[in-house]
């Protein structure tokens, strides 16, 4: 392609995003996509004992849980960190973590942060290895984690 001094033609290339901020420790790393940032209250459900003009169970909130959160991020340099944290992993030692995900705008502002608190890495995946001449590598990384919390700075 001939460069013609366009705007498209100085860049042929498109520009990757990072709408993810991900920090932990003194670490941070951009991702493309965030998924499973929910959480939910489990249901206990009761039976009335001592009413007789009520049979009938309720529901009431228990315990609750936060889902999996999965990040995906293409990989332009090496870097291992994900891999050694994941490598630390044995059957009784986990280093738990505080990780925030941050959504940023187009300025790069955080505009929604989610805390996940004692996270750590259950599932670290390369893509298959079927990278063509205009892909990228893809790496993905599973977090479970004991509670999700949501601000909005």
């Amino acid at each position: 392609m001939a460069d013609d001094g366009s705007p498209q033609s100085r860049n042929p290339w498109t520009r990757p995003r990072f709408p993810f901020r991900v920090q932990w420790d003194a670490e941070e790393m951009r991702f493309q996509e965030a998924l499973g940032l929910d959480a939910e209250a489990r249901s206990i459900t009761h039976r009335a004992g001592g009413n007789s003009e009520v049979f009938s169970p309720f529901t009431m909130p228990g315990l609750k849980k936060a889902g999996n959160v999965t990040l995906k991020k293409g990989v332009v340099k090496a870097n291992s960190t994900l891999w050694d944290w994941f490598g630390q992993i044995t059957a009784t030692t986990i280093q738990r973590k505080l990780v925030r995900v941050s959504q940023l705008d187009e300025t790069g502002r955080p505009t929604m942060v989610w805390t996940l608190t004692n996270a750590w890495p259950t599932r670290v995946t390369r893509g298959d290895g079927a990278v063509g001449d205009d892909e990228v590598a893809v790496e993905w990384v599973e977090f479970v984690c004991d509670g999700l919390t949501l601000a909005n700075p």
